[in-house]
């Protein structure tokens, strides 16, 4: 009489997959931005802030390209003159306060490269572009985000 295997059958080998987070700017990105226009008074864009709970946004032409940002420090400006010319906040535009020379971000960067260029430069969002299109913005609290969901993982 032959020997008998005891052991029952054996469980199939399973591979341990490598866990590969997500760790590009596009996949932590706001898509949906509150923006604006050239033409949009600063009055209108400091009502949206509150609104929207947002402290900037991009501005964007007629055909959609970005032009410009705008941010709570660029109201501060107009809030500022106009009291120290004793006048009410008036109905200027934006293209008057804006920051015009916009840095950009491309879409499919780490978050790491993200986080040094936000380290450098000591701004507190970024647009994203793909293709020269506005395709979402970026900012330092979705990187820490983003950093916080890699946390356990390695980082490659």
């Amino acid at each position: 009489m032959g020997i008998k295997s005891f052991q029952g059958r054996r469980a199939k080998e399973t591979t341990k997959k490598e866990y590969n987070a997500p760790i590009l700017v596009e996949d932590y990105m706001s898509k949906k931005l509150v923006t604006f226009r050239p033409d949009q008074s600063i009055l209108e864009v400091m009502e949206l802030f509150a609104k929207h709970h947002i402290s900037g946004g991009p501005v964007l032409d007629d055909n959609g390209f970005l032009v410009g940002i705008v941010s709570e420090a660029d109201c501060m400006k107009q809030i500022s003159e106009s009291r120290y010319f004793n006048q009410p906040i008036l109905d200027k535009s934006v293209e008057r306060f804006m920051t015009e020379n916009v840095e950009t971000i491309p879409h499919d960067i780490s978050i790491f490269d993200a986080a040094a260029l936000f380290h450098k430069n000591n701004r507190r969002r970024l647009p994203v572009m793909k293709d020269g299109l506005l395709v979402g913005q970026i900012s330092r609290k979705d990187i820490v985000v983003a950093a916080l969901k890699l946390s356990g993982h390695n980082w490659k």
